[in-house]
C-alpha cells in the first residue's frame, strides 16, 4: 500500500492540536460574528455581530443536540479550525465582547481573518507530514512560521492584513505539494495525470459510484449531491472541493491531502467510508443510511 504520510513530527502535531475548535474557551464567535440566511442550512436570517437566537449567556447553543432537527444544519458543519479560542483568549487576552462595544466591533471584525489564517495552517501542517514534500519541507516550514507569527499580531493589525497576498503564497506551496504527491502516486500505478484532472470541474449530482479517482485532481471541484458511494480517492487532492451532501458511503479517502473536516461534516457518509486519520466521522452520519446498491 502506497503511505504518504508520516505522523511522527511533535511540532505540527503540537500546531494541529491547537487547529480544533474549543467552544468551552470561546466566546460564541460564530454564533455572533457570522452572517447566516434562511436556506436549507439555517432556519432564519442573521446579521453578522448579531448573537443567533439560540446562544445562551454561558455562550452554549440551547438546541445544540437538536441543530439538524430544528433546522440549523449549518451549524454541524462548521469548523472555525481554533480560531475562536484564539481570538478569544489569546488576541483579546479574555476579555468578553459583550463588556465593551468597541471591542466586541474588533472582535468580530478579527474572528474571520483568524479563521482564514488557522485554516492555512492546517494545510500547511499536513504538507510537512508528507513524505513526498521533503524536498520543499524548508519552504513550507517558513510559510507555516510567518503564518503562525501574523495570528500573534495585534487586533489593529489583523484588521489591516492583507490576507489575499498571504495565502497566495501559501497556495503556491500547496500547489507544489500536491503535484509532488500525486505525481509520485501515479507515476507508481502509471496512470496519466492528464486523465485525472478534474481541478474545478462541475460534477453536481454525477453519478460516480465506484469511480476511480485515485490521485485525481479534484480541487474546487463542485460535488454537490454527487454520488461517491465506493469510490476509491485515494492521494486525491480534494482542497476547496464542496462536498455538500455527497454520498460518500463506503468511499476510501485515505490518503487523500487538504480534505478538512468541513468537508466531511457537509458529505453523507456511513460506517464503511473511511478517513484520513486526522478526522473524524460525524455523529450525523447514520449506519442505516447511504447503503451501496
Amino acid at each position: 500500500m502506497f503511505k504518504n504520510q508520516d505522523y511522527s513530527n511533535p511540532k505540527i502535531d503540537l500546531v494541529q492540536k491547537s487547529l480544533h475548535a474549543d467552544c468551552k474557551n470561546c466566546f460564541g464567535l460564530c454564533c455572533v460574528a457570522l452572517p447566516f440566511a434562511a436556506s436549507a442550512d439555517f432556519a432564519i436570517d442573521k446579521v453578522a455581530g448579531k448573537p443567533c437566537q439560540n446562544l445562551q449567556s454561558d455562550f452554549r447553543c440551547s438546541i445544540h443536540k437538536d441543530l439538524r432537527q430544528k433546522g440549523f444544519k449549518g451549524c454541524t458543519v462548521f469548523e472555525c479550525f481554533g480560531a475562536g479560542q484564539k481570538v478569544s483568549k489569546v488576541t483579546f487576552d479574555g476579555v468578553d465582547w459583550r463588556k465593551d462595544p468597541e471591542v466586541a466591533k474588533k472582535m468580530f471584525n478579527v474572528f474571520p481573518i483568524m479563521h482564514q489564517l488557522h485554516e492555512m495552517l492546517w494545510y500547511l501542517t499536513e504538507a510537512l507530514r508528507l513524505k513526498a514534500t521533503r524536498s520543499i519541507h524548508i519552504e513550507i516550514s517558513s510559510m507555516l512560521d510567518k503564518t503562525e507569527q501574523l495570528t500573534q499580531l495585534s487586533p489593529e493589525s489583523l484588521i489591516e492584513l492583507d490576507v489575499p497576498a498571504h495565502r497566495a503564497g501559501v497556495n503556491t506551496l500547496l500547489l507544489k505539494t500536491s503535484e509532488l504527491v500525486r505525481t509520485q502516486f501515479l507515476t507508481k500505478l502509471k496512470i496519466s495525470k492528464k486523465k485525472v484532472d478534474r481541478r474545478g470541474a462541475n460534477l453536481m449530482g454525477a453519478k460516480l459510484k465506484g469511480a476511480d479517482l485515485r490521485g485525481a485532481n479534484l480541487r474546487g471541484a463542485y460535488l454537490i449531491a454527487t454520488d461517491l458511494r465506493g469510490a476509491d480517492l485515494r492521494e486525491a487532492d480534494l482542497i476547496g472541493a464542496d462536498f455538500r451532501d455527497a454520498d460518500i458511503s463506503g468511499a476510501d479517502l485515505t490518503g487523500c491531502i487538504f480534505l478538512t473536516q468541513v468537508q466531511i461534516n457537509s458529505a453523507k457518509g456511513d460506517e464503511h467510508t473511511k478517513l484520513p486519520n486526522l478526522l473524524s466521522r460525524p455523529a450525523h452520519w447514520s449506519s442505516k443510511t447511504n447503503k451501496i446498491v
